[in-house]
């Protein structure tokens, strides 16, 4: 009687691809997500290439990863060495993906730094809105920006006008460090302005005062511009106010102070690496100046409550001028509030920082003058 031969497991009859190519004596490269390795380009097509690394197949280059770098690939032939980052060793269709940012960027940072020295024009595409100008996407996929006052006539110097337009620029600063792009679109449309706005703004000097508009309101500060007239043409340099240079005061929200079209008076403290920096509140004398002989040691006065807090309360003798009644001579059963006038007397200054330590007048009862 035959011996009945023993079933056997289909399922390990079957041979993945590696199986077979270990039988071939073929040396199967074991990849990994986020493994870095350098290959070869062995062809480039209109939508992928193909890099041999040493696997089973080709690796290859796709999709939104192709889409990224192709600026970058435009550059690129068969036979080139290339870093690549896997990531994924193998997809349903036995496709090893990977990605060339990391030599796409490195290559595109030396791009940008040759524009910007050699003057070169760029073409970028604009994306949104951000405050004081354009976000734009540059080539090889970078990010930049593009400042309203770097805007010109084109545009009407709204940078809402450039959302979803090519738009022609030169490089202004390169800073790999920051991740930081800026460009002009200016230099570009008017560069014979512009050039004579960087001799006029290099002939102002600091201190000097200026009627000036305000452009737009923002949370740090207010953009002003100034006009000025040379030979036949008009000149508009534009510039911050800080929040800090608003008002000697402190200033918690600047929006509800300007809006467009204003007309303030400003004086230039600063232009450096070709902005302009103004201020308002240097237009009138720090009030801390001479702050000792207008108050000396021991000297009545009165002031308004502009804040209670756990240490104190503290008091407004004048614009820009506070001191702190600390909370240990806030006694006699005083409920006061924000508002309210009181007697107080000097007990001690610190110019240096800036601090005035106040006494009530009345110690056994405080004294509220009005509210």
């Amino acid at each position: 009687m035959a011996k009945k031969s023993k079933k056997t497991n289909k399922k390990s009859e079957v041979l993945t691809m590696e199986d077979l190519l270990k039988q071939e004596g073929v040396e199967v490269l074991g990849l990994k997500k986020g493994q870095e390795i350098k290959g070869k380009i062995t062809a480039i097509k209109s939508k992928a290439i193909f890099i041999d690394i040493g696997g089973k197949t080709d690796a290859m280059v796709m999709g939104k990863e192709f889409e990224f770098v192709k600026d970058y690939v435009s550059d690129l032939k068969p036979g080139d060495e290339i870093e690549v980052q896997v990531k994924q060793p193998e997809n349903d269709k036995g496709q090893i993906l990977v990605s060339i940012r990391g030599a796409a960027s490195g290559y595109g940072w030396n791009y940008f730094s040759e524009k910007e020295k050699n003057g070169g024009e760029v073409t970028v595409f604009g994306k949104e809105l951000n405050r004081g100008g354009a976000v734009v996407i540059a080539p090889f996929g970078f990010y930049g920006f593009i400042p309203g006052s770097q805007i010109g006539s084109k545009y009407d110097g709204d940078p809402d006008k450039m959302v979803g337009k090519k738009v022609k620029v030169k490089v202004l600063e390169v800073d790999q460090a920051k991740n930081r792009l800026v460009f002009s679109e200016r230099l570009v449309s008017e560069p014979n302005k512009v050039g004579e706005e960087t001799d006029a703004m290099e002939a102002l000097k600091l201190d000097d005062k200026f009627e000036a508009e305000v452009v737009r309101v923002e949370p740090f500060g207010v953009f002003v511009k100034i006009i000025l007239e040379k030979k036949e043409l008009k000149l508009n340099l534009e510039g911050l106010v800080h929040i800090s240079e608003i008002s000697w005061e402190k200033v918690e929200d600047v929006t509800h102070m300007f809006k467009s079209k204003d007309k303030i008076n400003v004086k230039l403290i600063n232009k450096t690496d070709g902005r302009l920096q103004f201020s308002i509140k240097r237009m009138t004398d720090d009030p801390w100046l001479k702050i000792e002989e207008k108050y000396p040691k021991e000297k009545e006065c009165d002031g308004v409550v502009t804040k209670i807090a756990s240490y104190g309360a503290l008091v407004r003798l004048e614009p820009g001028v506070e001191g702190l009644v600390h909370i240990s001579k806030l006694g006699g059963g005083a409920n006061f509030k924000e508002g309210d006038k009181l007697a107080v007397y000097i007990e001690s200054i610190d110019v240096a920082k800036r601090k005035i330590s106040l006494g009530l007048v009345e110690t056994d009862k405080a004294k509220v003058i009005y509210k």
